[in-house]
């Protein structure tokens, strides 16, 4: 019969109390469990050979995680508010009359984007990842990955005003 793992017995003892702890710390009960596992993984791929793992590092690690998440969020709700502001297009996709002509016209402009940058936009609005998903995903740092949005966003504010002007295929005066 085969033994336990070691991670299974050490997080039976501890996961209820870790889970209790990360409620408190996270903004949304919902990601509770996520700061539990990312910092429960983390602190076990570097001292969880053994077994010996003070909880106490798994707190530290779910507090921090906490800490970085909520920045994460407000940070995300600030870009993604100034974006919807600045941004006729987003509206667009709402009305039927001008969707398929609209969508057209972004579609050509993200296919524009440097492949570095669109592989970005397509994780962050179609997957629907975060940037930290994305940075994993990609194997890039978290501020690379929020550049390289952010700098797309940029270019696409810039280009699909002018695409819908002038319809989706004609050539704009950057091209």
């Amino acid at each position: 019969m085969k033994s336990e793992p070691i991670w299974k017995a050490w997080f039976a003892k501890h996961g209820a109390k870790l889970l209790l702890f990360a409620r408190q710390q996270a903004r949304y009960p919902d990601d509770a469990e996520d700061l539990v596992q990312e910092a429960f993984v983390r602190i076990w791929r570097l001292y969880g050979h053994t077994g010996d793992v003070s909880p106490s590092l798994v707190y530290r690690a779910i507090r921090r995680l906490a800490i970085d998440w909520a920045r994460s969020l407000d940070r995300r709700k600030i870009r993604e508010e100034k974006v919807c502001s600045e941004f006729t297009f987003v509206d667009s996709f709402d009305r039927s009359l001008e969707k398929d002509e609209r969508k057209k016209a972004l579609l050509h402009a993200i296919e524009r984007l440097p492949p570095e940058q669109k592989e970005v936009i397509t994780l962050k609005i179609w997957s629907e990842l975060t940037f930290d998903e994305i940075a994993r995903t990609l194997d890039l740092s978290l501020n690379t990955v929020a550049s390289r949005y952010r700098y797309a966003l940029d270019k696409l504010k810039e280009w699909v005003p002018v695409s819908l002007e002038q319809g989706p295929y004609q050539k704009s005066p950057e091209s």
